[in-house]
């Protein structure tokens, strides 16, 4: 049972649900992380998210079986090496489907929307889209901006624009990245889209949105101003510095983003790891590490000082 759970587990990529993590980012910058109720609906449209995600995971293992049997890697993957048949895989599919859209529509019709877009951008990537050099790239980021929107539906806040451009380009460098670790480990029968990449092009892509990346983080810090949630250390840190709220602490965040875009280039071209970010993301420990304090950072500044 606990083996058979296991395999099913690695078949809808358990691990890498934690993309989905992308849709607090309304309510963490909203100031409103502990609020009981909107944490509430966060949380179910993550899992909401998370069952989408697994569900557009096993359409591309069914669509790309044959050419995953031949892959390095992706032929240990559950469906590839005939632990789950197609058959299996193809009902989990209408079952998620089913269960993943009534769960949005249930929550509302925006989310519906949403989760019903989120479906059809992943359908249309394993068909066609990932074969399309640069339009792949920016298929991956659009995946991340309609997770992103869901936290918005989830609380009714935004996300500031600068904000919002970081996760852009941010994901937009890493589905750079991760091309890049594809050409540099197995070369370009791996991929359609790789036979007509070129190093110096994903050199060119990596570079260019690894800057807009931190520009783009950097201008958030400058320009918006986060709520500020009023707590007792609140009132002690004005009454003893009454500028402190005006000046700009956010930006003393900067150097831990920065530090992150460089270590996850260092772990592509040191280690060649960017093929699988969520491998990178929860096993290197200095990166864990900067985006623990990072996130430390953040939650003391807008909700504790």
């Amino acid at each position: 049972m606990k083996k058979t759970a296991l395999l099913y587990a690695r078949a809808l990529r358990v691990n890498q649900w934690i993309k989905n993590f992308v849709v607090f980012t309304a309510i963490l910058f909203s100031g409103k992380l502990f609020d009981p109720f909107l944490f509430q609906q966060t949380l179910y449209t993550f899992f909401v998210f998370c069952l989408l995600s697994s569900t557009s995971y096993l359409l591309n293992d069914i669509i790309d079986y044959q050419y995953d049997r031949r892959h390095p890697i992706k032929k240990f993957r559950p469906l590839a090496s005939g632990q789950i048949s197609i058959q299996q895989a193809t009902f989990l599919v209408f079952i998620l489907t089913l269960v993943s859209l009534i769960l949005s529509l249930l929550f509302s019709l925006s989310l519906f929307v949403l989760s019903l877009f989120f479906l059809l951008l992943h359908f249309l990537y394993s068909l066609y889209l990932k074969k399309i050099p640069t339009v792949d790239i920016f298929s991956i980021s659009l995946s991340f901006m309609l997770r992103t929107f869901a936290g918005e539906v989830a609380t009714g806040f935004h996300v500031p624009i600068w904000l919002l451009l970081t996760i852009f380009f941010g994901s937009l460098f890493m589905a750079s990245v991760k091309r890049q670790a594809e050409l540099i480990v197995h070369g370009k029968e791996t991929r359609i889209s790789l036979e007509t990449y070129k190093q110096h092009y994903l050199d060119f892509l990596t570079y260019i949105f690894a800057t807009a990346t931190i520009l783009a983080y950097g201008n958030y810090t400058y320009v918006e101003k986060p709520p500020q949630v009023s707590t007792i250390f609140t009132q002690f840190v004005n009454n003893v510095l009454p500028t402190f709220e005006a000046r700009k602490w956010m930006m003393m965040t900067i150097p831990f983003v920065v530090y992150g875009v460089v270590r996850y280039a260092q772990l592509l071209y040191e280690r060649e790891e960017g093929e699988r970010p969520e491998k990178i993301i929860t096993q290197d420990k200095p990166l864990i590490f900067v985006i623990g304090f990072w996130a430390l950072m953040v939650i003391m500044l807008i909700y504790i000082l």
